[in-house]
This record gives structure tokens, C-alpha cells and sequence, in this order.
């Protein structure tokens, strides 16, 4: 099963690794607990992005991010637009307003466009770029005054 996407952090020590250290395929995977099928693709993704180390000043991890994962539905389409998903999220705020409410507005729209799933699923992976979180836990009595 694969598994998910490395963060950001993580795809940045796989660059430095190989750039500035010189270290080999394996020895990155080694030294990040990866495989190296992993990092041969991280790597090929930053030489077909053209990137080059030290990276750009100021590329931050949502740029790094397009440039490595370019997105397909980036294209234009006029039958299939990506909807604003800063707009959706506003939207989801109101009362009695739901995805499926939204999508089908989306579709009302644009007959041709994206799928509910496509739709959901692209709107979660905006909403944790945007919003990252952590969860901190407090134990009681830990913290002095």
C-alpha cells in the first residue's frame, strides 16, 4: 500500500541531503527512515521542477509544493474550473450550509465539472495546507505559574 505524501520539512532534508551533503540515494533513505524508491522520486521531481540548492530565498512550502506536485487540474478548462476554495470554506461557515449543498451549486454552474469525491477530497487537501494544526496536549499540574 503507498503511503502518503512526505511534509514539506521532510522534502527539503531529502534536498539538502543530496545537494549539500552529497549524500547517495540509500544514504538519505537510511539516514530519514525512507525507501529509496522514495527519495529517487523526490529527487526527480526537484530536477524536473529545476530546482538547485540552496533553494530559491523566499520559496516558501506551498511554492515548493506547486512546483512539485503540479496539480493536473491546473489547467485551463472552462468546462471544469477549480472552484475557489477560500470562498467554499466561507461558505461552509454559514448555517445549514453543507459540501454537498456547494457542490451542487459547483455543478449547477459548470454541468461538466468536477465530481462530489474530486470535490471533497481536493477542498480537505487545501483546508490542511491552509489551516495546519497541532494538537498540543496539557497535562494538569505540569505548568508553574
Amino acid at each position: 500500500m503507498p503511503t502518503g505524501r512526505l511534509t514539506m520539512r521532510r522534502i527539503r532534508d531529502v534536498l539538502r541531503l543530496r545537494f549539500a551533503q552529497g549524500l547517495s540515494e540509500r544514504a538519505i533513505a537510511a539516514s530519514l527512515g525512507l525507501g529509496k524508491g522514495s527519495v529517487g522520486t523526490y529527487l526527480r521531481r526537484a530536477r524536473d521542477a529545476g530546482l538547485a540548492w540552496p533553494l530559491p530565498e523566499g520559496l516558501d512550502d506551498d511554492s515548493l509544493e506547486l512546483l512539485l506536485f503540479p496539480n493536473a487540474s491546473d489547467v485551463s478548462d472552462p468546462d471544469r474550473p477549480v472552484p475557489d476554495w477560500a470562498v467554499i470554506d466561507k461558505d461552509l461557515r454559514r448555517r445549514s450550509v453543507t459540501r454537498m449543498l456547494l457542490w451542487q451549486e459547483y455543478r449547477a454552474q459548470h454541468p461538466n465539472g468536477f465530481g462530489y469525491t474530486w470535490f471533497c477530497t481536493h477542498f480537505e487537501a487545501w483546508k490542511g495546507r491552509v489551516r495546519p494544526s497541532m494538537r498540543q496536549t496539557h497535562v494538569g499540574g505540569e505548568k508553574g505559574r
